[in-house]
C-alpha cells in the first residue's frame, strides 16, 4: 500500500511500508538539464556535485560522514528533467537521512574555492565520457534528434560552458528551481505512514518557511494526435575505434500519451534485458554479429525517444543494419499472435515485479511518478494496462513510432 500526500507548501510526499530493516529515501526535484539557462549548459549537473561541498552547518567531510558512520549511503544524479538526492540507512536513522537530503537542497553554500576544484573533476568526467563511444553516442544522437529543444543539451555540459559557472550562478539556479512545489520526498521503510509523514514534516518545518505559498504547477503539455515528424539524419562520425557503435532511432511518445504502454512492451520485446529478445536472438544468437543489442524507450514531459543500439565489427555493420530494419518492418507489418503477445506481457509483468522488489528502486520510482503524474499508479493498474494491449494496438504503435521515414541512424566508426 502506497500513501501519498501534498503538504501545504506544495511539496509532495510518498511512502511505502516494507518489512526490511533498511529504509530508502529520495528527494526528487523537477529540475534538470532542460531547465538550465542557455548560457550555463551543465549547471544542473554541477549543482548536484556542489550540493555535497558544504552547507550552512557542515563541511564536505561532515556531509560524507553523516550517514556513512551509520553504515548508510548518500548519492545523487542529474537527468534531463530532474535532480535526485537519495540515501539508504537503517530504519532507525531515517529522520537523519531525510533531514540531510533537505539540508543539502536548501542550505548548500557553493563555496567558490570548492567550485573551482569540482569544475576540474567534471571536466575529467566529460573527457572520460568521450573516451567511451558506447555511452557518448547516445548523447550525440539526442543532440541531433532534439535540437533546438533544451532536451538536446548534454547533461555534463561542455568544458567551455562550465568555465562560465560561478557560485552566484549556482545560487541563482537553486533559487529558481529548488522550490517545494517542484519536489517530492519518498520514503520506503518499516514504519507507519504516520511516522514517515512526521519525519518528512519535521524537515519541512526546519527548511521551508511556514508562510511559503507555492506557485501553481504548470499545465501538462498537450499530447498530439499524431507524433510530430522528427528531424532525419544519416550520420557517420570517425572515431578510429576498433568497434563500430550504431544507433537507429527516432522520437516517441511522452509520459502523458496513453499509447506509451504499448511502446514499453515493444521495446522490451525487441531489445529488452532478456536474452530472448527478438533482436538479440536474431543478431547475436542466430548470426553471431554482435555481443549485445538493446532497445530503449525514454519518456519526457513533451516527447520521448525510441533507440536501438548495437556494437559490431566493421565488416558486419551493413548486415546488422539490414537485419534491424527487417525486424522493425516485421513488427510494423504483421501483428503478433495472441500466444506470442501473451508471453511478452507475462515477461514484462514479471520483470517489473522483480525490479520493484528493491527498496531503492521503489523510492526513486515513487518520487519520479509523483513529480510527473502527481500520483503513483498501483501495481494492479500497471498490470491491467499491460493486459489491455492488443496485437493491433502494439502493431499500430510500431507503425506510428518506427515508420521507416521517421528513423535516423548515427554511426561511430
Amino acid at each position: 500500500m502506497i500513501y501519498t500526500k501534498t503538504f501545504d507548501c506544495g511539496l509532495q510526499f510518498a511512502f511505502r511500508r516494507t518489512r526490511s530493516q533498511v529504509a530508502y529515501c529520495a528527494l526528487a526535484i523537477q529540475s534538470g538539464t532542460r531547465d538550465e539557462p542557455a548560457a550555463h549548459s551543465g549547471i544542473a549537473h554541477m549543482t548536484e556535485h556542489m550540493l555535497f561541498k558544504g552547507t550552512a552547518r557542515r563541511t564536505p567531510q561532515q556531509i560524507s560522514n553523516r550517514l556513512e558512520v551509520l553504515g548508510g549511503e548518500l548519492n545523487a544524479y542529474t537527468a534531463k528533467e530532474e535532480t535526485v538526492l537519495y540515501s539508504t540507512v537503517l530504519k532507525e536513522d531515517t529522520a537523519k537521512a531525510v533531514d540531510l537530503l533537505f539540508e543539502l537542497a536548501y542550505t548548500s553554500t557553493f563555496p567558490q574555492k570548492e567550485l573551482d576544484k569540482e569544475r576540474c573533476v567534471v571536466i575529467d568526467e566529460i573527457n572520460m565520457y568521450k573516451d567511451s563511444p558506447s555511452e557518448c553516442i547516445f548523447e550525440e544522437f539526442e543532440r541531433l534528434l532534439f535540437d533546438p529543444s533544451p532536451l538536446a543539451r548534454p547533461i555534463l555540459g561542455t568544458t567551455r560552458s562550465l568555465k562560465t559557472i560561478d557560485s552566484a550562478a549556482l545560487h541563482a539556479y537553486v533559487r529558481e528551481n529548488f522550490r517545494p512545489e517542484r519536489m517530492c520526498i519518498a520514503i520506503v521503510g518499516n514504519m507507519t505512514p504516520q511516522r514517515a509523514e512526521k519525519i518528512a514534516l519535521q524537515s519541512v518545518a526546519r527548511y521551508i518557511p511556514a508562510d511559503y505559498r507555492p506557485a501553481a504547477r504548470p499545465d501538462r503539455p498537450a499530447v498530439p494526435q499524431q507524433l510530430p515528424v522528427p528531424p532525419r539524419f544519416e550520420k557517420e562520425v570517425s572515431k578510429k575505434n576498433h568497434q563500430i557503435n550504431c544507433i537507429v532511432g527516432t522520437t516517441a511518445y511522452s509520459y502523458y500519451d496513453d499509447r506509451r504502454m504499448e511502446l514499453i512492451l515493444l521495446a522490451n520485446l525487441l531489445g529488452g534485458p532478456s536474452a530472448n529478445s527478438r533482436l538479440n536472438q536474431l543478431l547475436r544468437e542466430k548470426n553471431a554479429l554482435v555481443y549485445s543489442i538493446d532497445a530503449s524507450f525514454t519518456q519526457f514531459a513533451d516527447s520521448g525517444s525510441m533507440l536501438i543500439y548495437f556494437g559490431c565489427e566493421k565488416p558486419n555493420l551493413e548486415k546488422c543494419l539490414e537485419l534491424v530494419h527487417a525486424e522493425l518492418a516485421a513488427v510494423r507489418d504483421k501483428a503478433l499472435s495472441e500466444r506470442a503477445l501473451r508471453v511478452a506481457k507475462r515477461q514484462l509483468i514479471g520483470q517489473l515485479a522483480v525490479a520493484a522488489d528493491n527498496g531503492e528502486a521503489q523510492a526513486l520510482s515513487m518520487a519520479k511518478s509523483m513529480l510527473v503524474f502527481g500520483k503513483i499508479m498501483p501495481d494492479e493498474e500497471v498490470r491491467r494496462r499491460i493486459e489491455a494491449i492488443t496485437p493491433e494496438s502494439l502493431r499500430q504503435a510500431a507503425c506510428d513510432v518506427l515508420a521507416e521515414d521517421r528513423l535516423s541512424t548515427l554511426i561511430f566508426k
